[in-house]
């Protein structure tokens, strides 16, 4: 497999890009490494905003425990349901994460009902942890995203655009290449590349703009859960746009339409109604 990754429009090459670091013999997957490290950068956000608010921060290390298990545990189910032909002829596959399948929505569904069980054992405000949990869960996905870069993976459409990513064929999944990047493939010294759009980046660069705005509007929130509905709403607002790009869609059954766009549209209608009435009724109050 050809290793380089290449972003020609704006000059970059990079020669070897590898998916993994071996330890003692064991590899370890650099997608599994930066998903890691986003957990971690979100759960310090997450606590560094429970001691400005006057929370409890140990509140927040003892969710994350949950939040993080059961959200990784909800973000492979949902990938796997809607890939089932990937993983019905060999279940055991569904284990293996290491090669990427984590669908964000997943996650985000099974931690939103993990705050919400928790909340209730505790006797916390759920609305609250929802805000303070989720600046960490935005920065978490901006540093999470870029585990598809390493596996190549989580691309668009062929472009020719100033951000355009040239992959080598051998290093993806025949699956993920559609007729149009077929039509515009090149081969340079034996090697055939395909150019796509890198939406892993696009989403990254997203997310970081979610978290400025959502860092900025905090201090104007009417009431709990603004704020996490102020990133439903802004997250689902560039997951429509870039779910669309996308080659590897999850899909709904029988009607074969893209869930996630889907579902991102859906957030963004019902997180819009949520923030004006509930900002018109504390306002009235």
């Amino acid at each position: 497999m050809h290793k380089t990754i290449d972003f020609p429009n704006i000059g970059i090459h990079l020669e070897s890009v590898g998916d993994h670091i071996t330890v003692f013999g064991f590899d370890i997957a650099y997608y599994g490494i930066i998903i890691g490290i986003g957990i971690l950068v979100g759960l310090l956000i997450a606590v560094a905003e429970a001691k400005r608010t006057g929370q409890k921060e140990e509140d927040y290390y003892d969710l994350a425990i949950y939040a993080v298990i059961f959200a990784i545990i909800g973000a492979r189910a949902y990938y796997v349901i809607f890939s089932w032909d990937m993983y019905k002829d060999d279940l055991l596959s569904i284990l293996n994460i290491r090669q990427g399948g984590l669908a964000i929505y997943g996650g985000v569904i099974a931690a939103v009902i993990t705050v919400l069980i928790f909340a209730r054992i505790k006797k916390l405000s759920a609305p609250l942890l929802m805000d303070t949990a989720g600046l960490g869960l935005v920065a978490g996905q901006m540093i999470g995203r870029w585990g598809n870069f390493f596996n190549r993976e989580a691309f668009g459409e062929y472009t020719d655009s100033l951000l355009a990513m040239r992959l080598p064929v051998d290093a993806v999944r025949s699956s993920d290449i559609t007729e149009l990047m077929r039509e515009h493939m090149e081969t340079v010294d034996g090697v055939s590349y395909i150019q796509v759009h890198p939406t892993y980046l696009y989403e990254s660069l997203w997310c970081m703009m979610v978290l400025i705005i959502m860092l900025l509007y905090r201090k104007h929130k009417k009431f709990d859960g603004e704020v996490f509905l102020v990133y439903l709403l802004g997250y689902g607002l560039g997951r429509v746009w870039i779910e669309g790009l996308r080659t590897d869609q999850l899909l709904l059954p029988v009607v074969g339409l893209p869930v996630s766009q889907i579902l991102a549209g859906v957030i963004v209608v019902v997180s819009t109604i949520l923030i004006i009435y509930h900002r018109r009724k504390v306002t009235k109050e």
